[in-house]
Formats: structure tokens, sequence, C-alpha cells
């Protein structure tokens, strides 16, 4: 479960002390990526929590990865397709850190773009194939491999390879000193539009070898999410299906699947699941130094409930 605190005054101490444990990350969790000294609106969450640094992570999806460890605290948890009609995690943290993140996995050529709104955030994933690295080498973000933090993984010996590798956030961002804060991607939070949703207690995703299947529990205010039918503990507030353009990139994997390339700039729909309801709605993000926000069919801001955003990344 995702665990926030509002701290205080002598109550900042016991904070930085470590405690609670949450969900998915399998212990305590470290609150605010920054110096800790105040409480901000989070632009990712809309929480008024401790911000700091941005560690995005690259994190496996396929059944032999899960249980997943450390979601449960990400403030966005994006969804790609990769090859073969698989799908992987792009994670997003700041402000709170689990104990662990992971199976990392191999970043992807989507992944450049969609990161470029987040500033100079740090990137950790396992590695990528050669021809795809200089693409990598010229992306305004920092590289965080197990070769360039050795000290920020370890290979568990309870699950197989390549499903093993998990990282330590605390110290992956340890690695990063400047990488960049949380700032404004366009996210707007408060109250849904007053008319236009649709009840809705489930939703399913697919991709072509993968579905997500969220299920609304009026009783805890969240989301229960399903992979590929079996249920998880994760429980977002708010869920964006967002169509965007899939096409074939110029690079493959080591049995010739092509490796889709998803593009995050330009316009389109999107479908906004939050208390209960479906909204109607359109994305827009002119390039990728921006934001993307997310509007009414009138053209109205389109809200997020506070809480963890999930981004399903379907083509439209």
């Amino acid at each position: 479960m995702r665990v926030r605190a509002l701290v205080a005054g002598v109550m900042l101490s016991v904070l930085l002390a470590g405690c609670g444990g949450g969900g998915d990350s399998g212990g305590s969790r470290t609150e605010g990526g920054g110096d800790g000294d105040s409480t901000e609106t989070s632009p990712f969450t809309g929480e008024e929590t401790g911000t700091g640094p941005v560690l995005a992570v690259k994190v496996d999806n396929a059944p032999q990865a899960r249980p997943q460890v450390g979601l449960g605290d990400a403030d966005i948890v994006y969804a790609e397709q990769v090859e073969a009609g698989l799908s992987r995690f792009l994670v997003i943290f700041s402000g709170t850190l689990p104990d662990e993140v992971g199976p990392v996995r191999s970043a992807r050529q989507s992944d450049l773009e969609l990161l470029r709104q987040f500033g100079t955030p740090a990137l950790a994933y396992s590695g990528v194939q050669s021809a795809l690295q200089p693409e990598l080498d010229d992306a305004r973000l920092i590289q965080l491999t197990p070769g360039m933090a050795p000290e920020a993984y370890e290979r568990l010996e309870d699950r197989e390879a390549p499903h093993n590798l998990f990282g330590r956030p605390k110290e992956l961002l340890a690695a990063a000193p400047d990488a960049s804060d949380a700032a404004d991607i366009g996210f707007r939070f408060g109250d849904a539009p007053a008319s236009g949703g649709t009840d809705t207690s489930e939703e399913t995703v697919s991709f072509p070898a993968a579905s997500f299947g969220f299920s609304w529990s009026a009783d805890d205010g969240h989301w229960k999410v399903s992979l590929d039918g079996d249920e998880t503990d994760l429980t977002p507030a708010t869920v964006v299906i967002q169509h965007v353009s899939i096409t074939q990139s110029e690079f493959h994997d080591s049995s010739g699947a092509f490796t889709p390339l998803t593009r995050t700039t330009g316009e389109g729909t999107a479908l906004v699941l939050r208390d209960g309801k479906a909204y109607e709605g359109r994305w827009s993000r002119p390039d990728a130094d921006s934001g993307t926000t997310f509007t009414t069919p009138d053209g109205e801001p389109l809200r997020f409930a506070t809480g963890q955003v999930w981004v399903l990344l379907t083509e439209g």
C-alpha cells in the first residue's frame, strides 16, 4: 500500500529515522528524496509530501518477474509495449523511495522521448543493445546501469536470471546527484468533472501479449490492479489509458522481433479512470520538452484523483 506522511516539527526526526513498510516494497521506505526540510505538493501525485530528484526505473513485467517489488511506492507507473507484444514498466519515483525496486530490465528507444518532460532524470536500467547506446549517450538523462552504479544493485538468488536484478533507489540517487527535482509535467489534480463520467467498476487494457485489469474498490477508494489476470496489491488512484502512435522501430531483439516505437508527443484521445468512473478526454504534448496535459471534450482540465497515477500507452 502506498503510504505518505505529513511531518512537522519534532516528528521530522522520526521520519528521518525511517519507519513503516508498505505494499509490495517489502520493507521500510525513505520519505523525501530531497533535503526533507519541507513538505510540498507533488506535481506527480498531488499529495502533500516531500519531493526530491526524479528516478526512473525500467521494470520487468514478464510473468516470471512477478511479483514486482517497489511499484507500490512509485508516483507514476507507465506501461509500454516491447517486443512480441509483451510489456514493461517505466516507473517514476520522487519523494518516496522503497528499499528495493525491480526486477530491473533494459531500456528502450521509447523511454527517451517519454523522459524528456522530466528534465534530467536518473534512469536505472540493466543495459541496452549496442546500436541504441549512442542515443542513450545523447539523451538528457543520467544513466545508471549496474556497471555504472554497482553498489546500487544486487541479484537475488531466489529468482532466475534475467528476472533477478534489483536496484536500491536511495543508492541509485546517491550516484546521480545532479538529477532534476520533480517539477510540473502537466498533470492536474482536484475534483472530477461535474458531468461526463460513466460509472465503471472494471476496465481491461490489452496489449498484443499482455493485459491489465483495474477493479474499483469503493471501500478503499482506489483501483485494484491485475496483470494477465493475476491479482496484485497495487492500488493507483487514477488510471490513464492514453492512445498513442506505436510503430516499428529500427531495433529488434536477439530473436529478430522488432521493438515497438511509442510516440508520446502530439495529441490524441484518452480515457481517465478515477473515483469509480471513466471520463473521456484528450491529451496534448507539443514536443518532447513539454509536459502532457489532459482535458475534457470541452477543453477544461481533466483532473486526476490525488495519489499514484498509472498511464497505459496503448495504440490509438
